[in-house]
């Protein structure tokens, strides 16, 4: 028997993934790359667990998620978009991230080209390239929004673009202005839109948010996924859905009930108490990661060797740091020093030179960890020597094409 070798998807994950094998820090670690929510689950939704287990809800649910649920959650989506929602357009999945590698397995075929504005969660094009697809990777304007005239450049035959609103990594939240912009910019075109509006809920004082559901220009073709994941402290549950026009939806049902068949029943009766509490069980948490993104704002903000625009919403600061080395030798030098973030290149080419720091943990890791960084930064930029004068090196070498104008990126990431 000759040598095992993996298939073919996963060794174009596997090529070109940066994502982080998971593994648990060391003791006494300042834990801040993880994006987990520090509170418990709030006690109605672990309580309908209870009743639900006590129900006799333990057997296999319905593949396309609980009848209940869909319909609560279609009559959500209804409220948003002030169009009617059927809850046969709602599949319910294992987390949010199966909904998202479902629809990518539904939707694309092999060499089908999904735009991807960066620095992006990096399962979107781990999840693409699974599908076969080709990731086009489009940087972010410098306060990490929407470039849409370089959209506008690599849109035109393009199967999907994929956003993340409010943005993991960067925390932004995008304009509503922009969002309709697309949409324009999309019409009379088969281009599909999958936006992953996770940290909806987390949104800060001040900041618009507009979810992609309430934007008609872009309803026809829109992949709409989300979780309780990150809202209710719902991580472990593993609980998420997708919902998209019908014959969409069929397709991402069929991808789902292969690989992961009916979701666990007795979690799906506990969500419909999240999500009918909705508010009140949120609203203590949000106020919680508010106090806590005002104090890494300020802290940073009194440091010279990070910088990082103030997060909208969600719960990461994406610094740039003035060190001169790689943010995956960083991270790493950083972990010996006793402070994990994550290495801003694995969210894209544009993620490099800064770090992600997630303010999900207790306030007093929040604080340790950055006097951490604080220290350690400082240390190796004395070691290594500032990170001005590499970046400045590395801009002169990029590559750019004259015919493409701005476009450099797209030959520099495509492959």
């Amino acid at each position: 028997m000759h040598p095992f070798s993996p298939s073919r998807a996963l060794t174009r994950v596997r090529r070109s993934s940066l994502r982080p094998a998971p593994a648990p820090p060391p003791p006494g670690t300042a834990f801040l790359a993880q994006g987990e929510p520090d509170f418990p689950t709030p006690q109605p939704i672990t309580e309908a667990l209870h009743q639900a287990l006590r129900d006799g809800h333990t057997h296999y649910g319905d593949i396309n998620g609980d009848p209940e649920l869909r319909t609560l959650i279609a009559e959500s989506a209804t409220q948003l978009a002030s169009e009617p929602y059927a809850e046969r357009e709602v599949l319910v999945s294992h987390g949010g991230s199966a909904a998202i590698t479902a629809t990518m397995l539904a939707v694309l075929d092999p060499g089908d080209r999904v735009v991807i504005p960066e620095p992006a969660y990096s399962l979107y094009p781990d999840a693409v390239r699974l599908a076969g697809g080709e990731p086009v990777l489009v940087p972010l304007t410098d306060d990490h929004h929407l470039d849409l005239d370089a959209l506008s450049a690599v849109l035109p035959g393009a199967r999907m673009i994929v956003l993340c609103n409010p943005s993991n990594p960067t925390g932004s939240v995008l304009p509503p202005r922009q969002l309709h912009a697309l949409g324009e910019l999309l019409a009379g075109t088969d281009t599909l839109v999958l936006v992953d509006e996770a940290y909806s809920e987390l949104v800060y004082d001040g900041v618009e948010f507009v979810s992609c559901l309430a934007v008609e220009s872009l309803r026809e073709r829109l992949i709409y996924c989300n979780t309780l994941s990150k809202t209710y402290a719902m991580t472990g549950w593993r609980l998420g859905y997708a919902l998209a026009p019908a014959d969409i939806t069929a397709a991402i049902r069929h991808v789902h009930r292969t690989f992961n068949f009916s979701v666990n029943s007795a979690v799906q009766r506990a969500a419909l108490t999240a999500l009918r509490l909705g508010p009140a069980l949120a609203a203590p948490m949000l106020r919680a990661y508010q106090e806590r993104r005002d104090h890494v704002t300020e802290r940073l903000a009194a440091m010279d060797v990070l910088y990082a625009e103030e997060p909208e919403g969600a719960f990461y600061s994406f610094a740039r740091y003035d060190v001169a080395l790689p943010s995956a030798d960083l991270v790493q030098l950083l972990l010996q020093d006793g402070v994990a973030v994550r290495a801003g290149r694995e969210f894209g080419p544009s993620g490099e030179g800064h770090l992600r720091i997630s303010f999900a943990a207790d306030f007093d890791t929040l604080d340790e960890g950055i006097t951490r960084l604080s220290h350690s930064l400082n240390r190796l930029r004395t070691e290594h020597g500032p990170a001005d004068q590499a970046r400045q090196e590395r801009r002169s070498r990029r590559p750019r094409s004259p015919a493409q104008g701005q476009g450099w990126w797209c030959a520099r990431t495509r492959g």
